[in-house]
């Protein structure tokens, strides 16, 4: 059995929990994806997502999304 299978069914006998806290451990070991350009659209990415937190009705739908772009690309 290889190292990977063998690592895959001791993982998977863990609790989800236990399981979750490793995924986490797991990425975090990881190098970050993003590079020094990415880090304004990620930081206004983290804007936007606590605005919608903070103010849930401002969320659009996927279909008021689209009908608004519609519209704003006919005008």
């Amino acid at each position: 059995m290889s190292e990977i299978a063998e690592a895959e069914k001791l993982v998977f006998s863990l609790s989800e929990k236990d399981r979750a806290v490793l995924v986490g451990k797991m990425i975090r070991s990881l190098p970050s994806p993003f590079t020094a350009e990415d880090e304004e659209w990620v930081e206004e990415a983290l804007r936007r997502d606590r605005e919608m937190d903070e103010k849930p009705e401002t969320v659009l739908t996927e279909e008021q999304f689209f009908r608004s772009l519609r519209e704003h690309v006919r005008k």
